[in-house]
């Protein structure tokens, strides 16, 4: 797949406007959370349907991640991406002038197209913005966007919620699409493609032998993570004891080890990508483990978090060095499909855990995600040990 850009601009910065949008588009997907119980007295539904505005743009996003792969073609990429941008912009306005809760959810279902939308293309843009020896580096940067984002929305929500109210919260995020919309249509260069994906060929991407370990691997990874980060916060209020007052300290915690831990994903995953993630996974299941058994010490539980959050925040930025490193042709494909996966991923790891805490306490739920991810590990330490025996054989 060939990009040419017609444009010279200063590529750095051009990457960095492009984590702005995966930044402004996290941070949208997860400030529901922490409103939810605003949201849910002003329509007049139960706190579980409420719950709906923030599975809705996953399950949208899984579906339309490999349908704009396809449609895409050979359209502009900085149109795109400005786009899917300004798309969120308009879920935001949606949700905060919305008149009932179905009016709500179709905002929610337009920000799930963009999520899958910009995810697929985001990083491999970033990839082609720099030289190709920068191109883990442009990646980890806009992985670093989805890392705060993950963390930065239920807090952001739950505070701008408390000062202004739920709806003005949404509106103060759309500001911000505002702003990351201009700075990309300043700072990306035009880049069309001359190669399109198609359906077959995004068919033969999910049946690359190459690619599907890390499909599978990225798919326990991040179920295990939400069957336990769900329900972090009652974890540390109920067990732990945590004044609920310093549960944003604990948040900022993991946030910022998050945003350490995509850059420390990036040196553990340039050699050889499978060992970083499998290295990854594994220290996110025992930082999981380590959480869930460190109640009666606050410090200890401070620095299980933040190992933990330094570890989730590897994954993105692993997988996507993986899958580039296997197939960087359909390195758009790959991204469309690990979207779908992740995105799966996140909301049956979010049920499932759900289910365990109801049947076996929240430590259950901890232990589920630590499980995962441990499976995660093995599942590529043995390709690697079968990879080495096949080498010499040969």
């Amino acid at each position: 797949m060939t990009v040419i850009s017609t444009q010279r601009i200063s590529a750095w910065p051009a990457v960095f406007s492009i984590a702005g949008g995966t930044f402004a588009l996290v941070t949208s997907e997860f400030l529901p959370i922490g409103l939810l119980s605003h949201i849910a007295d002003q329509f007049g539904v139960a706190a579980g349907q409420a719950g709906l505005l923030v599975t809705m743009p996953g399950i949208v996003a899984a579906i339309a991640a490999p349908i704009c792969t396809i449609w895409a073609r050979n359209m502009d990429r900085r149109l795109l991406l400005i786009g899917f941008t300004l798309l969120v912009l308009i879920s935001n306005l949606i949700v905060a002038s919305a008149s009932s809760f179905e009016v709500a959810i179709i905002g929610r279902g337009l920000l799930g197209m963009s999520v899958g939308g910009f995810w697929t293309f985001a990083a491999a843009v970033g990839r082609k913005l720099v030289a190709d020896r920068d191109g883990n580096r442009a990646t980890s940067i806009i992985m670093a966007g989805i890392s705060i984002g993950t963390v930065v929305g239920m807090p952001l929500g739950t505070a701008l919620g408390n000062i202004m109210g739920w709806r003005l919260s949404f509106l103060a995020v759309a500001l911000l699409c505002l702003l990351v919309a201009a700075a990309q249509t300043l700072l990306l260069p035009q880049i069309l493609m001359d190669a399109g994906q198609t359906a077959k060929r995004l068919v033969e991407t999910t049946r690359s032998r190459r690619l599907m370990l890390a499909f599978v691997a990225t798919a326990l990874t991040a179920a295990g993570h939400f069957a336990a980060y769900t329900y972090l916060e009652p974890h540390l209020v109920q067990n732990v004891r945590v004044d609920p007052t310093h549960l944003g300290l604990f948040l900022a915690i993991y946030g910022l080890f998050g945003i350490v831990g995509t850059f420390i994903g990036e040196r553990l995953s340039h050699q050889t990508p499978r060992i970083g993630f499998m290295l990854v996974a594994l220290v996110m299941a025992i930082s999981i483990t380590l959480t869930a058994f460190s109640g009666s010490s606050v410090p200890a539980e401070v620095l299980s978090v933040a190992i933990w959050g330094a570890a989730f925040g590897a994954v993105p930025v692993s997988v996507q060095i993986w899958t580039y490193a296997s197939d960087p042709e359909r390195f758009e494909s790959s991204s469309a499909i690990t979207v779908s996966v992740f995105q799966l991923a996140l909301a049956a790891g979010s049920l499932g855990g759900g289910l365990v805490a109801d049947a076996q306490g929240l430590i259950g739920a901890f232990l589920a995600g630590a499980c995962l991810n441990l499976l995660a590990a093995l599942l590529v330490a043995k390709s690697l040990f079968l990879s080495n025996i096949s080498t010499k054989e040969i």
